[in-house]
């Protein structure tokens, strides 16, 4: 998709996968959270991992998938203080701070749209730089529900009066991406590889970007 960056008012952004590269939640949630959960239980971190990884699946999508406090009272474990201590692994994805500079010079109206805790948002910026850029900051659990309900969109709506027919939104999810749609969001693209230490995903239906690079040197 070759976007219409003339047309363009407001830029909606994911965090997790999207500016940022989604190894470290992967590997905090699949390696670091069970090592230590397995520790507390006395039991091997693939033992841990079985324990946990079914609950996990029930919820996906839902807000508590997303809330930290949710998890540190079903682990009964500090779960902010594991994301302060595994933070180092935490980087901005290739080209992101790049898009964002050029989305700034351009005088883009420039909105975060994440499903991410707001209390972990802080360790976020301060690793990767990103928090400056953004004109709007607007979470699920502000809204009350996650972004795969078209429902988030229109309560951001409500407070941002947006033009979804000049509006752009990125996001490595494709439900959410589909949610985006629902509600009327005009350009929709997705991220070929979250996570820099897995291999492309395919995309059912939207363009994807690999290198924000790419996208940064569009914009006029």
């Amino acid at each position: 998709m070759t976007l219409d960056w003339q047309n363009i008012e407001t830029v909606f952004l994911d965090m997790d996968g999207t500016l940022l590269d989604l190894h470290f939640d992967n590997y905090f949630w699949t390696q670091y959270v069970p090592a230590r959960f397995g520790e507390k239980q006395g039991i091997s971190a693939q033992q841990a991992f079985d324990q946990i990884f079914p609950h996990m699946l029930s919820i996906r999508g839902s807000l508590g998938w997303y809330d930290i406090n949710y998890w540190s009272q079903y682990l009964q474990m500090d779960v902010l203080g594991m994301k302060h201590a595994a933070a180092e692994r935490i980087q901005p994805r290739p080209g992101a701070i790049q898009f964002l500079q050029a989305l700034r010079r351009a005088s883009k109206k420039i909105v975060l749209a994440t499903n991410a805790h707001k209390d972990t948002l802080d360790i976020k910026f301060s690793r990767s730089g990103i928090g400056p850029y953004f004109d709007y900051i607007a979470t699920s659990h502000q809204f009350g529900v996650a972004k795969e309900d078209p429902q988030f969109w229109q309560r951001l709506q409500e407070i941002m009066h947006f033009d979804p027919a000049k509006s752009v939104f990125i996001d490595d999810n494709e439900k959410v991406l589909d949610a985006a749609r629902s509600f009327g969001i005009q350009f929709l693209l997705t991220v070929s590889q979250p996570d820099s230490q897995q291999e492309p995903q395919a995309s059912n239906g939207y363009s994807s970007v690999s290198d924000f690079s790419i996208l940064a040197g569009e914009i006029k």
